[in-house]
């Protein structure tokens, strides 16, 4: 069975909003830039070569899709543009980025894909759809990239939706920047 990880970039507050700054009006978007470092980029590049296959929410996917097919570079773009992606989403009616796929149900689609052969399958950001998948239990591994900023609120990984859900910590590393990888696998 494939494994669904879920990667974000969040902050001490536990927003993970326009980390990039562009992907909505958030007054304090592009926070995430402030702390690059040579360290947290080799870890998402290795986190990507890991993966053998992107799923993506719809805004996400229309914000990566306008991007990465114009790059080219062979740690990151070249293996992005290269990968099957799938992504999630009731209205978008076509999927033309090299070798996407639109699934309509979270719930029934994920759990199907996630019985298909092949690797790892990687959620980058996309909050609406990560939502969804924690309350589907359809996630097999949560990293969180916490920064060690307070952006006063915005969209949360987690909500108010009482739901109990426990973690176990996997992996943790500080990077000299500040910036903490927390991984957790879920307890079920």
């Amino acid at each position: 069975m494939r494994k669904i990880i879920v990667t974000e970039f969040i902050t001490l507050d536990g927003v993970i909003e326009a980390p990039g700054g562009n992907e909505t009006p958030h007054p304090h978007g592009g926070w995430q830039f402030k702390y690059n470092d040579p360290e947290t980029g080799k870890y998402k590049v290795e986190e990507l070569a890991g993966a053998d296959a992107l799923l993506l929410g719809k805004s996400t996917y229309e914000m990566f899709a306008g991007y990465w097919p114009g790059q080219a570079g062979k740690e990151f773009a070249d293996p992005i543009n290269k990968l099957p992606k799938y992504v999630v989403s009731r209205s978008l009616q076509k999927a033309e980025w090299n070798n996407s796929q639109i699934l309509r149900d979270v719930a029934k689609d994920v759990a199907a894909l996630k019985k298909t052969e092949g690797g790892n399958i990687l959620v980058y950001g996309s909050a609406t759809l990560a939502k969804a998948l924690l309350h589907h239990d359809l996630i097999d591994e949560l990293r969180l990239l916490l920064y060690p900023v307070s952006i006063g609120g915005g969209l949360r990984l987690f909500d108010d939706s009482r739901e109990l859900k426990k973690f176990g910590l996997k992996h943790s590393r500080a990077f000299d920047n500040g910036v903490l990888l927390l991984e957790y696998q879920p307890i079920r």
